[in-house]
């Protein structure tokens, strides 16, 4: 009965490692969010790219069956690849 009365052992309160201690402060911060009225800092897509790729599916993805070409489209994503070139200077 005295043993379910106990704490838990910690670091504090024992001789365990401080890296067994269970992270508390871990399970009750908030997520890292900019503060409010921060501007935030992404690149802009360009206006006019080289090329412009359209997927659309050929087959149904769940039973297989083909896809009309004249169905309805809408844009689920869309990216930039940006090619970097790095020169060695020796």
């Amino acid at each position: 009965m005295l043993r379910l009365q106990r704490p838990d052992k910690t670091s504090r309160t024992s001789s365990k490692p401080p890296a067994t201690d269970r992270k508390e402060r871990r399970e009750q911060s908030k997520p890292g969010d900019a503060k409010p009225g921060h501007e935030g800092h992404s690149r802009v897509m360009n206006e006019d790219p080289i090329a412009v790729v359209e997927h659309r599916p050929d087959r149904c993805g769940c039973c297989g069956g083909p896809l009309h070409g004249d169905l309805s489209v809408e844009v689920v994503s869309t990216f930039e690849r940006i090619d970097l070139a790095f020169t060695r200077r020796w």
